[in-house]
Protein backbone atom coordinates (compact mmCIF):
# COMPACT_ATOMS: atom_id res chain seq x y z
CA UNK A 1 0.00 0.00 0.00
CA UNK A 2 1.41 3.28 -1.18
CA UNK A 3 1.83 5.91 1.24
CA UNK A 4 0.22 9.03 0.29
CA UNK A 5 0.86 12.61 1.75
CA UNK A 6 -1.87 13.82 3.63
CA UNK A 7 -4.53 16.62 2.02
CA UNK A 8 -7.64 18.24 3.53
CA UNK A 9 -11.07 19.44 2.48
CA UNK A 10 -13.77 21.33 3.77
CA UNK A 11 -17.76 20.53 2.77
CA UNK A 12 -20.03 23.62 3.21
CA UNK A 13 -22.41 25.74 1.07
CA UNK A 14 -23.82 29.40 0.81
CA UNK A 15 -26.28 29.70 3.75
CA UNK A 16 -26.11 32.78 4.11
CA UNK A 17 -25.18 34.51 0.41
CA UNK A 18 -22.05 35.11 -1.81
CA UNK A 19 -20.15 37.51 1.09
CA UNK A 20 -20.13 34.44 3.52
CA UNK A 21 -19.18 32.02 1.07
CA UNK A 22 -16.28 33.18 -0.35
CA UNK A 23 -15.45 34.53 3.02
CA UNK A 24 -15.56 30.47 3.78
CA UNK A 25 -13.46 29.48 0.90
CA UNK A 26 -10.63 32.40 1.59
CA UNK A 27 -10.62 31.20 5.20
CA UNK A 28 -9.92 27.17 4.02
CA UNK A 29 -7.41 28.41 1.38
CA UNK A 30 -5.39 30.72 3.66
CA UNK A 31 -5.75 27.64 6.63
CA UNK A 32 -3.92 25.25 4.02
CA UNK A 33 -6.53 23.55 3.01
CA UNK A 34 -6.45 21.91 -0.62
CA UNK A 35 -10.38 21.62 -1.34
CA UNK A 36 -13.87 23.55 -0.97
CA UNK A 37 -16.33 20.98 -1.27
CA UNK A 38 -20.37 21.02 -1.50
CA UNK A 39 -23.30 18.74 -1.29
CA UNK A 40 -25.71 18.45 -3.84
CA UNK A 41 -30.11 18.83 -3.06
CA UNK A 42 -32.61 20.76 -3.97
CA UNK A 43 -32.53 22.79 -0.44
CA UNK A 44 -28.96 24.25 -1.27
CA UNK A 45 -28.15 25.92 -4.02
CA UNK A 46 -26.66 24.67 -6.91
CA UNK A 47 -23.17 22.88 -6.33
CA UNK A 48 -22.08 24.15 -9.86
CA UNK A 49 -21.90 27.51 -10.02
CA UNK A 50 -21.51 28.04 -6.94
CA UNK A 51 -17.90 26.27 -7.20
CA UNK A 52 -17.18 28.08 -9.78
CA UNK A 53 -17.63 30.91 -7.62
CA UNK A 54 -15.30 29.49 -5.43
CA UNK A 55 -12.57 28.57 -7.89
CA UNK A 56 -12.57 32.25 -8.43
CA UNK A 57 -12.23 33.65 -5.04
CA UNK A 58 -8.89 31.39 -4.24
CA UNK A 59 -6.45 29.33 -5.64
CA UNK A 60 -7.73 26.01 -4.68
CA UNK A 61 -9.98 23.06 -5.76
CA UNK A 62 -13.62 22.68 -5.44
CA UNK A 63 -15.41 19.29 -6.13
CA UNK A 64 -18.93 18.08 -5.66
CA UNK A 65 -19.69 16.25 -2.46
CA UNK A 66 -21.39 15.04 -4.08
CA UNK A 67 -23.75 15.61 -6.80
CA UNK A 68 -26.81 13.27 -6.47
CA UNK A 69 -27.42 11.03 -10.10
CA UNK A 70 -30.75 11.15 -9.99
CA UNK A 71 -31.28 14.73 -9.95
CA UNK A 72 -29.66 15.19 -13.74
CA UNK A 73 -29.58 13.17 -16.68
CA UNK A 74 -25.89 11.82 -17.37
CA UNK A 75 -25.27 14.16 -20.27
CA UNK A 76 -26.53 17.19 -18.19
CA UNK A 77 -24.33 16.41 -14.96
CA UNK A 78 -21.03 15.40 -17.27
CA UNK A 79 -21.99 18.82 -19.17
CA UNK A 80 -21.81 21.14 -15.97
CA UNK A 81 -18.66 18.94 -14.60
CA UNK A 82 -16.37 18.94 -17.65
CA UNK A 83 -17.26 22.94 -17.81
CA UNK A 84 -16.49 23.61 -14.40
CA UNK A 85 -13.33 21.22 -15.02
CA UNK A 86 -11.96 23.46 -17.81
CA UNK A 87 -13.25 26.95 -16.32
CA UNK A 88 -11.32 26.17 -12.80
CA UNK A 89 -7.90 24.83 -15.31
CA UNK A 90 -8.16 21.56 -13.91
CA UNK A 91 -9.54 22.26 -10.24
CA UNK A 92 -12.14 20.42 -10.16
CA UNK A 93 -13.02 16.88 -8.53
CA UNK A 94 -16.67 15.72 -9.46
CA UNK A 95 -18.49 13.68 -6.75
CA UNK A 96 -21.53 11.96 -7.94
CA UNK A 97 -22.93 9.07 -6.42
CA UNK A 98 -26.59 7.24 -6.41
CA UNK A 99 -28.06 9.77 -3.51
CA UNK A 100 -29.30 9.74 -0.07
CA UNK A 101 -33.06 8.66 0.15
CA UNK A 102 -34.22 12.25 0.18
CA UNK A 103 -33.36 12.65 -3.23
CA UNK A 104 -36.32 10.06 -3.96
CA UNK A 105 -38.60 12.97 -3.54
CA UNK A 106 -36.46 15.98 -4.94
CA UNK A 107 -36.27 14.06 -8.59
CA UNK A 108 -39.81 13.51 -8.29
CA UNK A 109 -39.89 17.41 -8.12
CA UNK A 110 -38.18 17.74 -11.09
CA UNK A 111 -39.60 15.53 -13.08
CA UNK A 112 -36.80 12.97 -13.66
CA UNK A 113 -37.40 9.22 -12.14
CA UNK A 114 -35.62 7.52 -9.06
CA UNK A 115 -35.20 4.30 -10.19
CA UNK A 116 -33.74 1.21 -8.49
CA UNK A 117 -30.41 1.04 -6.78
CA UNK A 118 -28.99 -1.21 -10.24
CA UNK A 119 -30.60 1.92 -12.29
CA UNK A 120 -29.08 4.84 -10.51
CA UNK A 121 -25.49 2.97 -10.50
CA UNK A 122 -25.95 2.52 -14.11
CA UNK A 123 -27.06 6.08 -14.50
CA UNK A 124 -23.18 6.97 -12.37
CA UNK A 125 -21.68 4.66 -14.84
CA UNK A 126 -23.29 6.31 -17.97
CA UNK A 127 -22.31 10.05 -16.48
CA UNK A 128 -18.59 9.15 -16.27
CA UNK A 129 -18.64 7.52 -19.63
CA UNK A 130 -20.26 10.92 -21.12
CA UNK A 131 -18.17 12.65 -19.31
CA UNK A 132 -14.91 11.35 -20.73
CA UNK A 133 -15.90 11.78 -24.10
CA UNK A 134 -16.59 15.57 -23.37
CA UNK A 135 -12.92 15.42 -21.42
CA UNK A 136 -11.11 13.47 -24.14
CA UNK A 137 -7.70 14.11 -23.15
CA UNK A 138 -8.36 15.85 -20.27
CA UNK A 139 -9.35 14.10 -17.26
CA UNK A 140 -11.86 15.40 -14.56
CA UNK A 141 -11.01 13.53 -10.88
CA UNK A 142 -13.85 11.07 -10.05
CA UNK A 143 -14.66 10.79 -6.39
CA UNK A 144 -16.72 8.18 -5.80
CA UNK A 145 -18.88 7.60 -2.16
CA UNK A 146 -18.32 3.38 -1.68
CA UNK A 147 -20.99 2.60 1.04
CA UNK A 148 -22.12 -1.29 -0.31
CA UNK A 149 -19.88 -4.04 -2.25
CA UNK A 150 -22.06 -2.69 -5.83
CA UNK A 151 -21.03 0.80 -4.90
CA UNK A 152 -17.29 -0.43 -3.83
CA UNK A 153 -16.67 -2.33 -6.77
CA UNK A 154 -17.63 0.31 -9.18
CA UNK A 155 -15.44 2.97 -7.14
CA UNK A 156 -12.69 0.13 -7.64
CA UNK A 157 -13.35 0.20 -11.31
CA UNK A 158 -14.18 4.22 -11.56
CA UNK A 159 -12.94 6.17 -9.39
CA UNK A 160 -9.82 8.01 -8.47
CA UNK A 161 -10.93 9.19 -4.97
CA UNK A 162 -12.97 6.79 -2.77
CA UNK A 163 -14.61 8.31 0.11
CA UNK A 164 -15.22 5.51 2.78
CA UNK A 165 -19.16 5.78 3.31
CA UNK A 166 -19.55 3.93 6.53
CA UNK A 167 -22.12 3.97 8.93
CA UNK A 168 -21.17 6.61 11.84
CA UNK A 169 -20.50 4.37 14.78
CA UNK A 170 -18.28 1.27 12.24
CA UNK A 171 -15.53 0.22 14.21
CA UNK A 172 -11.85 1.01 13.15
CA UNK A 173 -11.40 -2.75 11.75
CA UNK A 174 -14.33 -2.17 9.72
CA UNK A 175 -13.02 1.10 7.59
CA UNK A 176 -9.43 -1.64 7.28
CA UNK A 177 -11.89 -4.41 5.98
CA UNK A 178 -13.36 -2.19 3.64
CA UNK A 179 -10.32 -0.30 2.23
CA UNK A 180 -8.74 -3.70 1.76
CA UNK A 181 -11.71 -5.11 -0.08
CA UNK A 182 -11.06 -1.75 -2.28
CA UNK A 183 -7.73 -2.82 -3.24
CA UNK A 184 -8.11 -6.05 -3.86
CA UNK A 185 -11.17 -5.23 -6.40
CA UNK A 186 -8.94 -2.41 -7.81
CA UNK A 187 -5.92 -4.70 -8.71
CA UNK A 188 -3.02 -2.78 -10.44
CA UNK A 189 -4.30 0.41 -10.17
CA UNK A 190 -5.11 0.15 -6.25
CA UNK A 191 -2.12 2.41 -5.45
CA UNK A 192 -3.77 5.32 -8.00
CA UNK A 193 -6.96 5.49 -5.86
CA UNK A 194 -6.74 8.20 -2.84
CA UNK A 195 -8.35 7.25 0.08
CA UNK A 196 -11.04 9.93 1.64
CA UNK A 197 -12.39 9.89 5.13
CA UNK A 198 -14.67 12.85 6.08
CA UNK A 199 -15.23 14.09 9.69
CA UNK A 200 -18.16 15.16 11.00
CA UNK A 201 -16.70 17.13 13.92
CA UNK A 202 -13.08 18.55 15.49
CA UNK A 203 -11.71 19.58 17.86
CA UNK A 204 -13.26 20.84 21.63
CA UNK A 205 -16.33 22.29 19.87
CA UNK A 206 -19.60 20.86 21.41
CA UNK A 207 -21.87 18.94 18.47
CA UNK A 208 -24.75 21.11 17.42
CA UNK A 209 -28.07 20.30 18.18
CA UNK A 210 -28.62 19.16 14.36
CA UNK A 211 -26.00 16.19 14.27
CA UNK A 212 -28.82 14.01 15.51
CA UNK A 213 -30.65 14.19 12.16
CA UNK A 214 -26.97 13.88 10.17
CA UNK A 215 -25.73 11.09 12.27
CA UNK A 216 -29.28 9.32 13.79
CA UNK A 217 -27.81 9.95 17.51
CA UNK A 218 -28.21 12.44 20.41
CA UNK A 219 -24.65 14.43 20.90
CA UNK A 220 -23.76 12.55 23.67
CA UNK A 221 -24.42 8.62 22.03
CA UNK A 222 -22.28 9.92 19.09
CA UNK A 223 -19.53 11.15 21.55
CA UNK A 224 -20.03 7.74 23.14
CA UNK A 225 -19.69 5.59 20.20
CA UNK A 226 -15.85 6.01 19.60
CA UNK A 227 -16.61 6.83 15.99
CA UNK A 228 -13.89 7.75 13.23
CA UNK A 229 -16.08 10.42 12.36
CA UNK A 230 -15.16 12.55 15.38
CA UNK A 231 -11.67 13.37 16.08
CA UNK A 232 -10.96 15.22 19.98
CA UNK A 233 -7.77 16.03 21.38
CA UNK A 234 -4.87 18.90 21.22
CA UNK A 235 -4.01 19.53 17.10
CA UNK A 236 -1.01 16.97 18.15
CA UNK A 237 -2.96 14.13 19.22
CA UNK A 238 -5.30 14.69 16.72
CA UNK A 239 -2.54 14.50 14.08
CA UNK A 240 -1.51 11.75 15.68
CA UNK A 241 -4.81 9.80 15.48
CA UNK A 242 -5.17 10.58 11.57
CA UNK A 243 -1.46 8.80 10.80
CA UNK A 244 -2.53 6.26 12.82
CA UNK A 245 -5.82 6.04 10.52
CA UNK A 246 -3.32 6.29 7.45
CA UNK A 247 -1.43 3.63 8.44
CA UNK A 248 -4.46 1.20 9.51
CA UNK A 249 -5.94 1.54 6.22
CA UNK A 250 -4.59 4.39 4.20
CA UNK A 251 -7.14 7.43 4.43
CA UNK A 252 -4.64 9.93 3.65
CA UNK A 253 -7.43 12.82 2.25
CA UNK A 254 -9.32 14.01 5.11
CA UNK A 255 -12.61 16.29 4.73
CA UNK A 256 -14.36 17.97 7.63
CA UNK A 257 -17.27 20.34 8.02
CA UNK A 258 -16.79 23.89 6.96
CA UNK A 259 -18.52 24.48 10.82
CA UNK A 260 -14.85 22.65 12.13
CA UNK A 261 -12.58 24.89 9.53
CA UNK A 262 -10.77 26.47 11.93
CA UNK A 263 -11.09 23.52 15.18
CA UNK A 264 -9.14 21.48 12.46
CA UNK A 265 -6.46 24.07 10.90
CA UNK A 266 -3.94 23.03 13.14
CA UNK A 267 -4.00 19.28 12.35
CA UNK A 268 -3.70 20.71 8.69
CA UNK A 269 -0.83 23.20 9.00
CA UNK A 270 0.99 19.98 10.89
CA UNK A 271 0.12 17.12 8.57
CA UNK A 272 0.04 18.90 5.26
CA UNK A 273 2.40 17.44 2.74
CA UNK A 274 3.74 14.61 5.44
Amino acid sequence: MTTRAFRFGVVGSPDRGADQWQQTVRRAADAGYSTVLMPDGLQLLSPFPTLAVAAATADIRVGTFVAAAPLRTPRAAAWDAHTLSVLTNGRFDFGIGTGRPQVEQQAAEIGLPWGSAKERRDQVRETLDQLAKLDGDQHTPIMLAAGGPRTLALAAARADIVSLAKPAAAPREEFAQYAKELRELAGPRADDIELAMNLFAAGTTELPAWSKQATGMTPAEFEASGTLMLLRGTPQQMADELQRRRDDFGASYITINATYLDELAPVVELLTGR
